[in-house]
């Protein structure tokens, strides 16, 4: 208490010494600035699922970079090394008599592909529309802000006279980009846009009062697109000059954007055409109010209640700044956990890719780790916040693209280990490449499919859809289940399976004989992913009644499985073997608690050895550096809730805030990577609900930090929407509606109830979980 009583003070103190007012709880919801962006981690998201842009705010040369989703380069096949599983018998028998070196060597050689995809196929912007604008030499009253309520940029200022405002949004009902600028005073708007990329022939042309862009990727081998910018004024005229459209004098302008790819198979002419065919006709106050509409029956599900401190008086990255320094701002929590919504339903949208390390949002031609679909952990991330925060249609790009790894994971399987079932490794892109490739600390790990999969029972969880399940998600979750079933292996020393040769995702470990080593036979993420995974698909197959004889297979498997192992200093052991030390103690991966987080193989009611065990690896980590990238951090942050414990929830969250986020509110691996957003969005829901342990558990990880606040709209297993509402720290109500008529054990603290329910039916709970009202 002493503590957060000085961080208030030193806040009140800045609040005095820089003049900062006292906002309104409408500014709650709004990321703003005092000042145009700097740079591109400064500027401000757009997106409707598939078409986006950074908005700089900039005065005289405004910046739209613009991103489509399927705008990728493409170089050639990859391809899985030729005859891999002959030899996977040999690796693990060298794996099995502790020859690391020796195994992993022949593993690079003979399981691993040469032809690196690293930096050949890259999701890349579509390019830049700039606009000059003339008559502005000096400005005063700046401010920007990016309206999470109802996902508008606008930039405001002051020049002479005139006051100049500029809106920008993207929307999925008009499947476009617009912006609109006007001003206080007649015949203020003079300026001319620009169309370009950073490229390699893309062509530019004017027709009329439209700029075209066209390009092919990669000599005709990626990705083909064509976008086009249209400008309307009211009042002045618009020229063309050296291929830029130029409009002299206007009142207010107009600028609609669309774009079209051939990802999908359809012709990006036509979808351009198709595009401004809908918007034709249309005012742009009518497409502003459509796309708010459609946009908030996503936004509008959840609702996050914090105290309305000083804190919002201060533009934000002064906010963010401000975490330095160790400043007590509650409602930074609530901003942030809507921001990460925010940046999910502008990235994904059914129908859409999956959003990928950087959402939509890249600039240039070679953005960091090619900004593709890593699923050793930073895809997954993305959608940990999808069903806890009531975005459940918007996990579907992703459970769809899962499905799309299987024709070439199939090959994987077959050609590399011999076996049924699909496979993937670390990373893969939007041509669905499955092989392993590059180092043996990251390529060779089989179980990207198989963790991706455990979504679709996740989903499940939730929605309890036996239509998706029984048409889709299991025939998936069995397929990624069939390569684990096939590549599990008997230990020769304990007679348990294990699985291998495998790693623990871009870790090292050190060898008895001192020499360090990646690959190994059963490390513990693999074998709480296929206990994961194996359980999903049991319970699925009893529910469809179906498969009997592959879920009394893998229920034997379970039973054999090798147990995670606590070591004698009593932490989880990340290589399954205490004779293999860590090389790397703070390193960013943690992946031997995957079975605390996402998993649920871990909880404090039916294996508290282990959530012991677990504490103790976290400290450790955390006292060797631990935690160091955003992503990381942010898993922290759900392993913390987990464990119930919100005073270290709260102090990982202060941490991301001041060491990995930037300007603009993006997490920073570094550079900017979006799943430390999703994860940290997820984490925060978490402290609040959680549902993975059969309860539906009110408040299990409430800081001190937090004492008062309301949150409406969270999602719990079994098909449950819940809000809760709390006061000095203690649960004040709940109140809990059943979407699909299952029981609901709730539980606060120590106390455990059940309520019966029917479909729709809706409790209202006290402190102490009585019944107080039906409604």
């Amino acid at each position: 208490m002493k503590k957060t009583l000085t961080f208030i003070c030193i806040f009140c103190f800045l609040l005095v010494i820089t003049g900062s007012t006292f906002a309104t709880p409408a500014d709650s919801l709004k990321l703003w600035f005092k000042r145009p962006a700097a740079n591109w981690n400064e500027a401000l998201p757009i997106g409707n699922g598939r078409w986006g842009a950074m908005v700089f705010g900039r005065v005289g040369q405004e910046r739209l970079q613009l991103n489509e989703e399927s705008i990728w380069s493409k170089s050639d096949e990859y391809r899985d090394k030729k005859g891999g599983h002959k030899h996977v018998d040999r690796i693990r028998s060298l794996l099995f008599q502790g020859k690391y070196q020796e195994a992993e060597k022949m593993a690079v050689e003979k399981l691993m592909s040469e032809r690196l995809p690293s930096g050949t196929n890259t999701y890349q912007t579509l390019g830049d529309l700039y606009m000059d604008f003339e008559g502005i030499d000096h400005y005063t009253d700046y401010r920007r802000e990016l309206d999470l309520y109802d996902a508008t940029v606008l930039t405001r200022f002051k020049t002479g006279k005139a006051w100049h405002t500029r809106e920008v949004f993207s929307t999925a009902v008009d499947q476009a980009i617009v912006m609109r600028a006007t001003a206080s005073q007649p015949g203020q708007i003079t300026c001319s846009l620009e169309l370009t990329r950073p490229g390699e022939g893309e062509v530019v042309k004017v027709a009329g009062r439209m700029l075209v862009m066209t390009h092919h990727l990669s000599d005709g081998k990626g990705v083909k697109f064509e976008t086009r910018v249209t400008v309307f004024t009211e009042g002045g005229t618009v020229s063309i000059e050296n291929k830029k459209l130029v409009v002299n004098n206007a009142n207010s302008m107009e600028i609609r954007l669309v774009a079209g790819t051939d990802y999908f198979g359809g012709n990006p002419e036509q979808l351009c055409d198709e595009y401004q065919s809908h918007l034709n006709g249309r005012q742009y106050e009518e497409i502003l109010k459509d796309h708010i509409t459609d946009y908030q029956r996503y936004f509008n599900r959840v609702d996050l209640e914090l105290p309305v401190s000083e804190a919002v008086g201060f533009a934000t990255d002064e906010r963010i700044d401000a975490q330095k320094r160790g400043v007590y701002d509650p409602s930074l929590t609530a901003l942030y956990f809507q921001f990460g919504r925010y940046l999910l339903i502008s990235s994904s949208r059914p129908g859409t890719l999956p959003s990928n390390l950087q959402g939509i949002w890249a600039d240039g031609l070679n953005p960091p780790w090619n900004s593709d679909y890593h699923i050793n952990i930073n895809i997954q991330m993305n959608y940990w916040p999808s069903e806890l925060t009531n975005l459940s249609e918007l996990h579907i790009p992703f459970l769809e693209f899962i499905g799309r790894l299987r024709e070439n994971g199939r090959k994987s399987a077959r050609e590399i280990y011999g076996v049924r079932g699909f496979t993937a490794h670390h990373t893969t892109d939007v041509w669905h490449f499955t092989t392993s490739f590059g180092k043996p600390q990251y390529g060779l790990w089989p179980m990207g499919a198989a963790w991706a999969a455990t979504h679709i029972w996740e989903h499940y969880l939730f929605t309890e859809d036996l239509d998706f399940l029984r048409s889709y998600g299991y025939p998936v979750m069995r397929e990624a289940a069939l390569f684990l079933s096939d590549f599990l292996v008997k230990h020769p020393e304990t007679g348990k399976l294990v699985t291998g040769p495998s790693m623990s995702p871009e870790n090292v470990f050190i060898a008895p004989d001192g020499q360090r080593s990646s690959v190994t036979m059963g490390p513990a993420m693999d074998l709480q992913i296929v206990r994961h995974l194996f359980n999903g698909c049991i319970k699925a197959a009893e529910i469809l009644n179906t498969d009997a004889a592959f879920r009394k297979k893998l229920q034997s498997q379970l039973d054999n499985l090798t147990p995670a192992m606590i070591g004698h200093d009593g932490r989880i052991l990340e290589w399954s073997d205490e004779r293999l030390q860590e090389a790397l103690p703070g390193h960013r991966h943690i992946s031997h608690l995957y079975g605390l987080y996402p998993s649920n193989e871990y909880n404090w009611n039916n294996s508290p050895e282990y959530m012991k065990a677990a504490e103790k690896v976290l400290e450790y980590r955390l006292a060797h550096g631990g935690g160091h990238t955003g992503w990381s951090r942010a898993w922290m942050l759900n392993f913390y809730a987990r464990l119930m414990d919100g005073e270290k929830v709260w102090e990982n969250l202060n941490a991301l805030w001041a060491k990995s986020t930037l300007p603009n509110m993006f997490d920073n691996h570094p550079p900017f990577q979006i799943d430390g957003n999703y994860g940290a969005t997820a984490a925060i829901a978490e402290m609040l609900l959680q549902s993975h342990a059969g309860e539906v558990h009110l408040l299990p990880a409430l800081p001190g930090a937090l004492p008062s606040g309301k949150i409406t709209g969270l999602m719990a297993r079994g098909g449950f929407e819940v809000n809760i509402t709390w006061e000095n720290g203690r649960l004040k109500d709940s109140r809990i509606v059943s979407r699909l008529g299952n029981p609901v054990k709730v539980r606060y603290g120590a106390k455990v109830v059940t309520y019966e329910l029917a479909k729709g039916d809706a409790i209202f709970l006290d402190a102490n979980l009585r019944k107080l009202q039906a409604d």
